[in-house]
């Protein structure tokens, strides 16, 4: 731990590829042994949600900050629907990134229970920006992805005899 035991070093999170055609595949996992220093040994299945495409699972242990980086590494392929989770820990929020062609990358902070935290001064400052009504509701919306949830939602549910989950590993310290 840091000094005074203010912030954690280390998390867990976990990595959805929701959608990804099967020639980028190998390119992804070598993304995830660079940004992880631990091979992800994935088991890569059909994506019923999208016929020729595949998805994987992979719950991951690293530094506070590895979302990001596994992030920045998958954003190079605009092609992939993924989502990134790094959970709270000791003086850090939670962060859930989305990503889905067309609609880009989403960032949201998470709390313990994975609700997307929108803080008072974002509210107030989308009020203030908006006013009431119509306006309000549609980028209310967008701060929470909804757009990004609707459009992963297919890719969420498991394929016939489930996701397999393979836990990845880096060093901390």
């Amino acid at each position: 731990m840091r000094a005074l035991n203010q912030f954690a070093d280390a998390t867990n999170g976990v990595l959805h590829v929701h959608s990804s055609p099967a020639a980028l595949c190998p390119h992804v996992e070598w993304a995830l042994v660079a940004t992880l220093d631990s091979r992800p040994n994935l088991k890569w299945t059909s994506q019923p949600a999208s016929p020729g495409q595949l998805r994987a699972t992979s719950n991951w242990v690293g530094p506070v900050g590895t979302a990001a980086r596994l992030v920045n590494a998958l954003r190079a392929w605009p092609m992939l629907r993924f989502e990134v989770t790094e959970d709270p820990s000791e003086g850090v929020d939670g962060e859930r990134y989305s990503h889905v062609p067309g609609l880009g990358l989403w960032r949201g902070s998470t709390s313990a229970n994975g609700d997307v935290i929108l803080g008072e001064m974002r509210l107030r400052a989308l009020i203030e920006e908006h006013g009431p009504g119509d306006a309000l509701a549609s980028e209310l919306d967008n701060a929470l992805g909804s757009a990004w949830d609707q459009a992963l939602e297919p890719y969420r549910s498991g394929g016939e005899g489930g996701a397999e989950v393979t836990w990845l590993h880096r060093n901390v310290g």
